[in-house]
Parts: structure tokens; C-alpha cells; sequence
């Protein structure tokens, strides 16, 4: 899978591209990131790349030259891929999305705003989609466009080391995640819960369930409104809103 990213801040990039997962998942093939500044498309002496925004107001916008320059140079490498402005004012992006891309195949183009965003006719012409990493804002999409190629390219088939890893992730079903424990066995009196060192695969994977659904309607319960449960799981919680009081 391919990832254009045009962006001003092309070292921010170096730490994804060089190391831990994305790094090992660029060096064997299953996925590029290639980087595009508008900057070097720019035609005066001062590489301007911003400028007022009309009707007055604070702040500058991110001039619709440059970035139409870099759009376009990316969209001549990757002629199918969609392009994406990563924005506050896009869809909410989770796990669900994550998914989804990353099953899709599809190359992307990721357009990291600067400033006080970009000249809207870049929006209306090129935008296929926008996507927001949350409800704030931050200086620039560098950071959610690194977001969200992290979470997409961990699922790709052999990103991470162990097959299944990705599916044990918090809401890969919808759940978060449950808790987990290495080696020593005792540590500063904390112990390993004996059901994980009982070597009985159902017991453990039905402990691990439980604990998953505690969390999930402790910290997030709206989670749990919009998923379908199974029938064990219902069960499950209707222990668990017995002993805690929670009726619901």
C-alpha cells in the first residue's frame, strides 16, 4: 500500500518512516510513504507558500498554487488513489476506518493542512474525503496524517510480527482492550491473576472476554450501545452489572 503525503514538515516524517513497525513494513515492501512539499513548487525567490485569507481575519492560508502543483505531481505517481485532507471538520476516524482502509488496498494521498488551513477550492477540486484524528486542534496534519497511516499499515498482512496481533488490538471487535501481564510472576506485591498461568485455553480466553467487557462499560459504554453482542457476552455482563450494581 502507498501513502503520498504532501505536507510542509517533511522531516516530522522520519521518525514513522525509520523505525518500528511502519519502518520494518516500508523495508519489506508492504508499504511506501513518499513525501511531496509544496514548497518546491513555488516560483519566488522567498518559496512562498502562504498567504491572507480574503475577507480579513487572523492567521494564513496555505496558497491553492503550490498545493495544486504538489496534488498533482502526487496524482500523476498514484492516478487511482484518493486523496485525503486530514481536517477537524472530517469524519471522526477509529479503528473501524482503520480497517477498512487497510482491507480496501487503495493507495492514498494525504494532504497535512499548515497555517490556518488551505484555500477551500483545493477542497472542492482534489478532496475525496477528510478524516479527524479528534476534537482539537493542532498546528498542522502532519500528526494525524502519521496517526493514520501508523494505525492502517499495522494491519497490513505482515506488518506485525505475529499474525494475530492486530486482532488482540482494543477495538479490533468493538471492545477495549483486555489487561496484560509478563514475567516476573511477583512484582512489588502484584501478582499474575492465576488464570493466566493455569495453561486452560477456554478459562483464560473467557477471563480475557470479561475483562474486556468490564473496561469497555467502566470507560467506554458507548462503545457497547452500538455493538451487536453475542449471547455470552450479554451474560457476561449482566454478571457484571449484577455484582457492580449497574443495572442499566
Amino acid at each position: 500500500m502507498r501513502f503520498h503525503v504532501i505536507t510542509l514538515m517533511p522531516a516530522m516524517f522520519d521518525a514513522l518512516r525509520n523505525q518500528g513497525v511502519v519502518g520494518r513494513a516500508i523495508e519489506r515492501g508492504i508499504a511506501q510513504i513518499r513525501l511531496w512539499n509544496p514548497r518546491d513548487y513555488t516560483q519566488d525567490v522567498h518559496r512562498t507558500v502562504d498567504d491572507r485569507p480574503y475577507g480579513g481575519g487572523p492567521g494564513m492560508l496555505m496558497k491553492y498554487e503550490p498545493l495544486r502543483a504538489a496534488i498533482e505531481e502526487a496524482k500523476a505517481a498514484l492516478p487511482r488513489a484518493e486523496v485525503v485532507y486530514l481536517s477537524p471538520q472530517g469524519r471522526r476516524f477509529d479503528q473501524t476506518a482503520a480497517r477498512h482502509m487497510a482491507n480496501s488496498g487503495r493507495d492514498r494521498i494525504l494532504l497535512a493542512g499548515r497555517y490556518e488551513g488551505i484555500d477551500e477550492r483545493i477542497i472542492e477540486r482534489y478532496v475525496d474525503a477528510e478524516w479527524s484524528i479528534g476534537d482539537y486542534v493542532l498546528s498542522g496534519g502532519e500528526l494525524p496524517a502519521m496517526v493514520l497511516m501508523d494505525a492502517v499499515i499495522r494491519l497490513l498482512p505482515g506488518a506485525l510480527g505475529a499474525a494475530d496481533s492486530a486482532q488482540q488490538d482494543s477495538f479490533m471487535d468493538g471492545l477495549l482492550d483486555c489487561p496484560h501481564y509478563t514475567r516476573p510472576e511477583q512484582i512489588d506485591g502484584l501478582a499474575v491473576p492465576q488464570v493466566l498461568q493455569s495453561g486452560n485455553h477456554e478459562w483464560i480466553r473467557r477471563w480475557r472476554l470479561r475483562q474486556a467487557l468490564q473496561r469497555t462499560l467502566e470507560r467506554r459504554p458507548d462503545l457497547l450501545r452500538d455493538r451487536e453482542l453475542s449471547s455470552e457476552e450479554r451474560h457476561i455482563l449482566d454478571e457484571i452489572r449484577a455484582t457492580s450494581g449497574d443495572a442499566e
